[in-house]
């Protein structure tokens, strides 16, 4: 997945900055509730289960940001959609780790330790050029 951003224009929430739209963002941030509200791990199960109710409509949550702050709401996202555009690319940025064996997926920081190892490649490959700091 490419992340493009304008660092001038950065939004305050990371999820802004990764997921193109506002209904992408709420369900990448239900995601990570549910997985949190499960001790940092849920099985394939469960994922399918979410997927699931978010496809049917009938996934309650309680919205925390925006303007229906704090109201009770349905939240409704196509299956294969949320399989393409939510989890594989949170997986494929390491925001989220699969364990094959135990078939669970898991909150990672990956994500932020992959960042950091870029910005080093990015003053790393300034040096080698003849800038330095």
């Amino acid at each position: 997945m490419v992340i493009l951003y304008d660092r001038f224009n950065m939004p305050d929430d990371v999820f802004g900055i990764i997921f193109a739209t506002d209904q992408q963002i709420i369900v990448a941030k239900e995601l990570v509730r549910f997985i949190i509200e499960n001790s940092g791990e849920i099985t394939k199960t469960q994922m399918s289960l979410i997927a699931t109710k978010l496809h049917d409509g009938v996934y309650e949550c309680t919205m925390t940001e925006g303007k229906f702050k704090g109201k009770k709401v349905k939240l409704s996202y196509n299956k294969r959609q949320f399989y393409d555009r939510i989890l594989t690319p949170m997986k494929s940025m390491g925001m989220i780790d699969y364990d094959l064996y135990k078939k669970t997926y898991k909150l990672s920081t990956k994500f932020s330790n992959d960042l950091m190892k870029i910005g080093i490649k990015w003053k790393e490959r300034l040096r080698k050029m003849g800038l330095n700091f």
